[in-house]
């Protein structure tokens, strides 16, 4: 039996719950009130006319750096919405799926400024870092080579944990067997120190944290410390699991709930892909929040005190099509990029943009 699939949940829970197909988006939205009593403001534009902007992290003053996926162009953001280039990573490859995807900012940044990127390459995707000093990339190291690249399916999202160290999501690109190989790359959730080794406590001694994944592009961690990745279904199933050290979770034998319970860890939720294809993901006011590309619209995941999930509630359905990176702004508010330019959606004027939505 398969549990706890939207199909179920909007049935019960969600009236106008809808499979997402509308692609169309206005520039204004009101406020929206979940279940859970948070309250989501009214969304603004802080940026507009970028080019798939795909992963946001925010430097200790406030900034924000974004990576453009098909221009290789890693962006600096206030949050008054002035946008300088930093630079163009050198080496990315942007074909497909693939192109400068994440980024993130170390937690000793103000100690040692650097800056970490997930780019593909020709012949793989890679991991590297930089220095930052408000003078443009400089010195760039890269610090991991050898992770599967394809057309589709590269992950690519960029994380720091509570514990310090650098979580990585890596993609099988369209070769299901890789998720199962735990020599290979793909198909992972990396964990690695800031100089790209393995980091301490790994179950394998390698970077690999946990497996069988098919494409994470979300990473995030609640209140209690407690990890959460959002990944793409094939046909049926998108989920959100809770990722634990060593855990098999099932690509490509399983799609969903289902299988061996103890050799694959079951997600917590499921969603019909046409209601999700989740990517980015943030952790904010005791709920995840999921960014839904083929969805189009943002997903508010309660969070129970004991880990588990409550009823998802999905916030601006269609009004601006498909979305991306989700972050944690420092003061609060939700972070949201559209990625309407990518090959799969529908630009609207303005296209691609980050919204700026107040929780409260």
């Amino acid at each position: 039996m398969r549990l706890n699939t939207l199909v179920i949940v909007c049935a019960l829970a969600l009236a106008g719950c809808s499979s997402g197909g509308s692609s169309g988006r206005s520039s204004a939205a009101p406020a929206s009130a979940s279940a859970s009593g948070v309250r989501l403001g009214t969304p603004r534009a802080l940026v507009t006319g970028l080019s798939v902007p795909w992963a946001i992290a925010f430097l200790p003053g406030g900034d924000a750096l974004v990576t453009e996926r098909d221009t290789a162009r890693l962006l600096r953001v206030t949050p008054a919405g002035k946008v300088t280039t930093v630079g163009t990573v050198p080496g990315v490859s942007p074909a497909g799926e693939g192109g400068l995807l994440g980024v993130a900012v170390s937690p000793s940044y103000a100690k040692d400024h650097w800056v970490f990127v997930y780019y593909s390459a020709s012949a793989d995707n890679r991991i590297a870092r930089f220095q930052y000093h408000d003078k443009g990339i400089g010195g760039l190291r890269t610090i991991v080579t050898g992770i599967p690249r394809g057309r589709i399916h590269n992950g690519g999202r960029l994380a720091f944990g509570p514990d310090h160290y650098l979580y990585a999501s890596t993609g099988e690109t369209g070769r299901g067997g890789l998720a199962q190989d735990r020599s290979s790359l793909g198909g992972k959730i990396l964990r690695m120190t800031l100089d790209g080794g393995p980091a301490p406590g790994n179950p394998y001694g390698t970077l690999v944290f946990s497996y069988g994944h098919r494409n994470v592009q979300g990473l995030a961690w609640d209140s209690q410390g407690r990890m959460f990745a959002t990944e793409f279904g094939q046909d049926r199933f998108d989920e959100i699991n809770r990722v634990l050290p060593g855990h098999d979770y099932g690509w490509p034998v399983v799609e969903g709930f289902g299988g061996d319970r103890r050799r694959y860890t079951p997600p917590l939720l499921t969603w019909r892909t046409s209601e999700a294809s989740p990517s980015g993901l943030a952790y904010d006011h005791g709920s995840l929040w999921a960014g839904a590309l083929a969805g189009r619209r943002l997903w508010q995941v309660p969070v129970t005190a004991n880990g588990t999930t409550g009823t998802p509630v999905p916030h601006f359905e269609g009004r601006y099509g498909r979305l991306r990176a989700v972050v944690t702004a420092p003061d609060g508010s939700l972070w949201v990029s559209t990625s309407n330019r990518d090959g799969r959606g529908s630009p609207a004027q303005g296209d691609d943009r980050i919204l700026v939505i107040p929780v409260r």
